[in-house]
């Protein structure tokens, strides 16, 4: 499952035509280079050119005009955070999406200990025994993108629960990515695991011991790198939360 050269190589290019926009370079409107200009200076492939603006337009910094070629969107400079589904089909990926939720699964643990009503524990308590229960994949993923929904509801501040619920979403591909083939007992052997670390969660939150939620919380998403770190290896790793 390692990073193809033709990824590499319009992630390259993607990362190019990012800092270029980024810092003014290519203005709004500015008109991005032809196929044959780009695997001319660049070297490359017209299907690798062709994968780098497919992400660009994902990510809503190109806009292409039929008979006229690509441009810069117009306010691409200022665009939403956004991480396109197509930005999951490799380990590496992952783990740069898992390093940037440590810090903010940590925060929103020891929030949610702080400031958790009796409503937010009966909902929390609601999602493990859904992932207790659950069957299959799709189940193990939704009852995982709740419990972490759950969380941040009990923050009480919305702006954790829009971003949870965006992450949700982008996260099922890695998880798929984990166990994909996968009988239903290895399914239930990956969500049983993942309800423990989900429990010392809880049980953090339900006594409100701020530290020991953010530990838990942390815990959880070190287990999470290791174990895809073990696979990019190709070594054998216990299953864990994505």
């Amino acid at each position: 499952m390692r990073v193809t050269k033709a990824a590499s190589l319009a992630d390259d290019l993607v990362q190019r035509f990012e800092q270029q926009i980024e810092v003014g370079e290519m203005a709004p409107g500015a008109r991005f280079p032809t196929e044959k200009a780009i695997t001319e200076a660049f070297g490359v492939s017209r299907t690798v050119v062709r994968e780098a603006y497919s992400r660009l337009a994902a990510r809503g910094l190109l806009v292409s005009r039929r008979g006229s070629g690509a441009y810069v969107a117009d306010g691409a400079r200022y665009r939403a955070f956004q991480i396109a589904a197509d930005e999951f089909g490799e380990i590496e990926d992952v783990l740069r999406l898992l390093e940037m939720r440590m810090g903010f699964e940590a925060e929103m643990a020891d929030l949610a200990a702080r400031r958790r009503t009796d409503a937010d524990l009966d909902a929390i308590r609601d999602t493990l025994d859904a992932m207790e229960n659950s069957a299959n994949v799709d189940e193990s993923v939704a009852a995982d993108a709740a419990f972490h929904a759950a969380i941040a509801a009990a923050t009480r501040n919305d702006y954790f629960l829009r971003f949870t619920q965006f992450l949700g979403v982008r996260l099922v591909p890695s998880r798929k990515l984990y166990l994909q083939g996968s009988d239903r007992q290895r399914h239930q052997q990956y969500a049983r695991t993942i309800n423990r670390d989900h429990q010392a969660i809880f049980d953090a939150i339900e006594a409100g011991d701020p530290a020991a939620a953010r530990r838990a919380a942390r815990r959880h998403m070190d287990k999470s790198i290791a174990r895809y770190r073990a696979m990019q290896d190709g070594l054998p790793a216990e299953p864990a939360t994505g």
